[in-house]
């Protein structure tokens, strides 16, 4: 009986100081108000006690809702108050911060040491040089394509970011950043929209399984479609995604409500209809007809660079489309690695945990791939997933990419603070939301100088990290360059580590370190991505 008292206690007092405050008002009528207010807490109370919802309101009614508002604002409690500088849940404080920072033109230094444990397993550094070199210019290029359409690609450039996901002004802030610094930012899948388009910058073309933007009314490819946006100056390269790190070989549907007249325009789909993603896609099926559609693709697009974007899953699927490329001749000009560590509006939680490969693992495994085929030199290598420092960028450089995208970094220069809130659409900083009344405090030119600054600055911090290692270019980094403490009394250069593949290896038939490339090089084709038996 006392146990039954307590739970409900909450109850019986408002009630009973409503009445009381009640009655009180008839002389007093300033009274009224709180009166009133007690009156519909009690009301709620007591629709707890009768509701069958939820267990916890029905024995502690009016009480059991606190424990559902801070359960709603424990992920702010815990970034602000409880959460290490150094936890990454995705991002630490430590690596927002120095966002922040370099988008604010705020020196991004850290005094009295590091916070890091440089004795843990898993440590990795960057070996230096007692002769530093100079470099006078930090913008490093990267040439992507052949002949007069190839692309100048910076190292550090916007990965995927599709207008829907993110806001207009969000999207158009990202793009005039890009068009400021002079660097790259990708579409993502939900296509080239006009606010990419009012944003100005160097524009990749994101073409995935829905073919949005260039798409029939039956969601096939349409070739004319492509061709009339696909040729406007401001797209530099098309990227033909395959999956993605965060959810690969998961499809998806934009829900009927969020398919606004606006978004519906720049898919080319039916306004307030569901609009479905694919698992894969209509127009190929095989490694070569992979590359034949690659090959379309860049003589409608009048010869610019086009290449793939993939998380690495089977390793015979990726080794079939560059045995392909030996085959048939028909060669990307780029492949963009997508790590499994990879973020995303909202996916399925064991896909993000638990599917893929992260990127480190995959860059080598692209490389060496590539190598072994005598073909590296003519295809580039792009990374994207967690990368967030000039130092992420020198490691996976050296692991074998030419170039980094990032995504989450460049939101959190917009103003991003990891609300972890994109799917609801209730984005608190106006960035991944739908809403105006939520994205109008979204400044497009004060952010878009932002984005510049934290490209340009990580630019800087990366030519002093190549200055001190004695080089010049990010391009003259190799696996040699990269040490990783294996345990508290062995490390090794990631050279050592990693299974190393001479180029041209796997054409001459000479043994490979790697298994992978060993065990199914000869094994698979052009016509199939399943591996023969």
């Amino acid at each position: 009986m006392d146990l039954l008292w307590s739970r409900y206690s909450a109850v019986f007092y408002t009630s009973v100081l409503a009445v009381i405050l009640s009655v009180a008002g008839l002389h007093w009528h300033s009274l009224l108000y709180p009166a009133f207010l007690l009156s519909i807490a009690a009301a709620v109370g007591f629709y707890d006690i009768f509701q069958k919802k939820r267990p916890v309101l029905a024995n502690f009614p009016l009480i059991g809702r606190f424990r559902f508002v801070l359960e709603s604002i424990r992920p702010e409690l815990r970034q602000y108050f409880w959460e290490s500088d150094t936890d990454e849940l995705p991002y630490s404080r430590n690596q927002r911060s120095m966002v922040y920072q370099r988008s604010k033109q705020i020196l991004a230094a850290r005094p009295f040491g590091s916070d890091e444990n440089h004795y843990s397993d898993d440590f990795t550094w960057l070996n230096h040089s007692i002769a530093p070199s100079h470099i006078n210019d930090d913008d490093f290029r990267v040439i992507v394509g052949k002949g007069d359409a190839c692309y100048a690609m910076s190292i550090l450039n916007i990965s995927g970011t599709s207008f829907g996901s993110l806001s207009p002004n969000a999207i158009q802030a990202l793009s005039k950043g890009a068009q400021i610094g002079g660097f790259a930012h990708n579409t993502g899948e939900g296509s080239l929209s006009k606010y990419h388009q009012l944003g100005g910058g160097d524009t990749i073309w994101q073409i995935s399984t829905g073919y949005f933007g260039c798409r029939t009314k039956d969601g096939k490819f349409d070739s004319e479609t492509f061709k009339k946006r696909a040729t406007l100056p401001q797209v530099k390269m098309i990227e033909i995604k395959l999956s993605q790190g965060a959810k690969p070989g998961h499809g998806g549907m934009l829900l009927s409500s969020k398919v606004t007249p606006e978004i519906a325009e720049t898919r080319g789909v039916k306004p307030f209809t569901d609009v479905i993603s694919p698992h894969s896609h209509s127009e190929f099926g095989t490694p070569t007809e992979l590359l034949k559609f690659a090959e379309r693709l860049r003589n409608l697009s009048c010869g610019k660079p086009v290449g793939i974007k993939l998380c690495i899953g089977h390793p015979w699927e990726f080794i079939a489309i560059v045995k392909a490329m030996t085959e048939t001749g028909i060669e990307l000009d780029f492949i963009t690695v997508d790590g499994s560590e990879g973020g995303t509006g909202a996916a399925p939680v064991e896909f993000t945990d638990h599917l893929g490969c992260p990127l480190r693992d995959a860059v080598v495994f692209v490389d060496n791939t590539l190598r072994g085929a005598n073909l590296r030199d003519r295809v580039k290598v792009g990374s994207s997933a967690k990368l967030v420092s000039a130092y992420d960028i020198v490691r996976i450089c050296a692991l074998g990419a030419d170039w980094c995208n990032m995504a989450r970094p460049f939101m959190f220069s917009l103003g991003c603070i990891q609300a972890r809130d994109c799917s609801s659409g209730h984005c608190p900083t106006g960035i991944a939301t739908m809403d105006p009344k939520r994205y109008r405090a979204l400044d497009i030119p004060s952010r878009a100088e932002r984005v510049r600054n934290f490209q340009k600055n990580t630019r800087f911090a990366l030519k002093e990290l190549l200055e001190a290692a004695g080089l010049t270019h990010p391009d003259q980094l190799t696996r040699r360059h990269i040490v990783r403490r294996l345990s508290g009394s062995q490390i090794k250069l990631a050279d050592q580590i990693y299974p190393k593949v001479e180029t041209g290896a796997l054409l001459r038939n000479e043994k490979v370190e790697d298994t992978r490339l060993a065990s199914y090089w000869h094994r698979v084709s052009g016509a199939s991505f399943s591996p023969m038996n």
